[in-house]
């Protein structure tokens, strides 16, 4: 069955390793792009993801082209790291409105056709440090941090109407934002990982094709790690 997919920040990193993994199944993939170039090799919408206007705009946008959205993949995120005490309030803001208030605004732009159709998809994507913490990234790791509160306040909302929520929580993986780390910073996440390597865009790709598909139809309000042991026991 080919389905409405729509992936915010879908345009680069994580993001498009799902869009990309999502279109091999067969389905009708849209992403989102802001400050990044759009792919060529996919339907892309101009989105500022912290601003309702334009992300209603965005899901309008995709469903004209593709059907109402079935699918919704919020992988639209920024970094803006510092320690606390040196941290501006506007990059505590961006971080936020970006990585949490953004995808509460695509899932509230999302949900009606889906409750309307009585078949949905949502996948949040997190990270291990939304659970474990990091020093110098408290408005990160609080923004990841809430998308669990978010998506299981979905999935009780919304699972009588055949709508299933999850959240997907890498750890490093291999993308633009993992290689803007210093060599101690990298070096330090990979100590702490048992398996001891970052994980591939395709590694963690293949774990949120398996959440949005119809073999998680009864996976719901879960948080799915996909870190190399990172966060275990969080």
């Amino acid at each position: 069955m080919s389905r409405s997919v729509l992936v915010t920040g879908g345009n680069r990193g994580i993001g498009y390793g799902i869009a990309r993994a999502l279109t091999a199944a067969g389905d009708r993939v849209a992403v989102t792009h802001h400050a990044s170039a759009a792919p060529d090799d996919l339907f892309a919408v101009k989105c500022d993801v912290s601003d309702a206007s334009s992300v209603t705009e965005a899901v309008a946008a995709a469903s004209a082209v593709h059907g109402p959205v079935e699918v919704l993949v919020c992988a639209a995120g920024i970094t803006r790291d510092g320690l606390m005490l040196r941290m501006p309030e506007h990059d505590w803001d961006e971080v936020l409105d970006t990585n949490l208030r953004g995808s509460w605004l695509a899932a509230r732009a999302a949900l009606p056709a889906m409750a309307r159709a009585r078949y949905g998809r949502l996948l949040f994507v997190s990270s291990a440090v939304g659970s474990v913490g990091q020093a110098g990234q408290a408005n990160y790791a609080a923004s990841k941090a809430g998308l669990v509160g978010l998506a299981r306040s979905v999935a009780r909302e919304y699972a009588g109407r055949g709508i299933t929520s999850n959240v997907l929580a890498p750890g490093l993986v291999e993308t633009d934002m993992a290689h803007a780390l210093t060599e101690q910073q990298r070096g330090a996440i990979i100590e702490r990982t048992p398996i001891g390597r970052p994980a591939s865009v395709e590694e963690v790709a293949a774990v949120a094709r398996f959440l949005t598909g119809d073999a998680a139809s009864y996976v719901t309000g879960a948080v799915v790690p996909v870190d190399g042991g990172l966060g275990m026991g969080h």
